[in-house]
């Protein structure tokens, strides 16, 4: 049951009514049961997930708390973090780390056979890694004091399925979402006009942005060595507003439904493409939820900018390294994550020649050339999180730039279909509206404008929904994480 369907639109409009029509102290279980029905919807099974997944996070919670700082402390913390972490190695990396190994003992191996070590071969569920991650940061919150554990089963096993972000975010904090579910919620007209918003926007950019460049995008990537360079490079630009578009809607429909019910999550993406430098990128515009648990899970603890510069920069590419595999189990996304690294730690060597560049030049002409330096650094990156390999990557790559000074003649063979164009409009269209955005907010413009103006945006939105939207085509991007 995918966001992006008439089936989950009216699931969740039965939720919402029920949610609001039931008694407060009750909300938890109708929650709970919208949950596991949404979650089960992809297979049934999977539910068994995450029960697990909550009983780890409540039994080892319970045993955490007050014991900071101490060995007992420390070791049942290590346990949990395995505990927790251990469905998500068997689901997503044992086949991984088994070819890895066939890879480099197939060379030393005797065998007349072809070596090969037995694969597991199960079906990664969807969402996987995130509501790991939410159990994970739980225990290290209890073992830290930043917490209570929760007494109430019920509402942990909410905070770990909560519908709305189960599939692929934010990773919300059970810090900002435990006392939420306590409190309860009460029906308030301007956050439920605000998740509409959302939702709609989130819609906009999935239904009618995302799956239309997708066609495009596939073009490209699937069969590199047959497609021509434009042909390429239209799929790598048109991959960083898909996915772009893709996850972002995602999130903003998740806070959209989430608002309607009455709970506040966080902020997941902040206009990411308007970045002046990677480090702003990745630390305070794309995938903020993910960021901010990698700085305070696995950064800090390892030393984060406190140590030497050496050890600094280690750490970055680190943390860079690990975020490539949360990812995805193929070295692609290694080589994404050490790419991105790599870009965080020249940034921080290159710092003096870099300030002393931007002294010499007016305020806007820097600026400006940071967001095109940085938007282009993160493209070649999304070349290899898009490919099935690294030599698909290269390959995309390799074509591209060694065609360049072709681009005149190459540009007037390619068929510029009407689809193309509209893709085109579509993606103007939002970095307008990003950029003024950045500005002022979208929605405060919005809400200062006369009736007629509003209801004439959102009615365009649905019109563009209706007329070119492609509904229910893909799914979401970030659902195999």
């Amino acid at each position: 049951m995918l966001f992006n369907s008439f089936f989950f639109l009216g699931f969740f409009a039965l939720v919402a009514v029920l949610h609001y029509a039931a008694p407060m102290r009750w909300r938890w279980v109708l929650l709970l049961v919208a949950s596991y029905y949404f979650y089960g919807s992809f297979d049934p099974r999977f539910t068994l997930l995450l029960v697990y997944a909550t009983v780890v996070a409540y039994l080892f919670g319970r045993l955490l708390e007050g014991r900071k700082g101490t060995r007992q402390g420390k070791v049942l913390l290590a346990f949990g973090i395995v505990a927790s972490l251990a469905v998500l190695v068997l689901f997503k990396y044992a086949d991984f780390l088994l070819s890895s190994a066939e890879s480099v003992l197939a060379p030393i191996s005797e065998a007349a056979e072809p070596f090969t070590l037995p694969r597991l071969e199960w079906i990664l569920p969807a969402g996987l890694s995130f509501f790991t991650f939410s159990c994970v940061s739980y225990l290290v919150d209890c073992y830290r004091g930043t917490i209570p554990a929760e007494r109430h089963l019920g509402r942990l096993a909410v905070y770990v399925a909560f519908f709305p972000k189960l599939i692929a975010g934010p990773i919300e904090r059970a810090s900002t979402f435990l006392p939420q579910l306590e409190r309860g919620t009460r029906f308030e007209p301007e956050l439920v006009t605000f998740g509409l918003q959302l939702l709609l926007w989130g819609l906009f950019k999935k239904v009618v942005i995302a799956d239309r460049l997708a066609e495009f995008v596939d073009a490209g990537f699937s069969n590199p060595d047959f497609q021509s360079p434009i042909t390429l490079l239209i799929a790598v630009y048109f991959y960083a507003f898909q996915i772009y578009c893709d996850f972002s809607g995602y999130s903003d429909m998740a806070t959209g439904l989430s608002a309607i019910l009455g709970y506040r999550l966080m902020e997941n993406f902040r206009r990411p493409y308007l970045s002046r430098s990677v480090p702003e990128f990745w630390a305070q515009r794309w995938h903020i939820s993910l960021a901010a648990w990698f700085r305070d899970y696995l950064y800090i603890p390892l030393g984060g900018n406190r140590v030497s510069k050496q050890r600094w920069y280690f750490n970055q590419m680190a943390v860079f390294a690990v975020s490539g595999l949360w990812h995805g189990a193929n070295w692609t996304f290694v080589v994404w994550g050490a790419l991105n690294g790599l870009y965080q730690v020249l940034y921080y060597v290159l710092g003096a020649p870099r300030k002393a560049l931007g002294a010499t030049l007016p305020s806007w002409l820097w600026n400006t050339m940071g967001v095109l330096l940085t938007f282009h650094l993160i493209l070649i990156s999304w070349v290899f999180f898009r490919a099935e390999s690294i030599t698909a990557a290269w390959k995309v790559l390799t074509r591209i730039f060694s065609s360049l000074p072709l681009l005149p003649m190459l540009v007037g063979s390619y068929n510029w279909s009407v689809s193309f164009w509209i893709a085109v409009v579509l993606i103007a269209l939002l970095l307008l509206i990003e950029c003024l955005d950045e500005m002022r907010s979208m929605w405060v413009r919005l809400a200062g404008q006369p009736t007629p103006v509003r209801w004439g945006v959102y009615y365009a939105l649905l019109g563009c929904l209706i007329v070119i939207g492609q509904w229910g085509m893909t799914e979401f991007v970030y659902m195999q994480f």
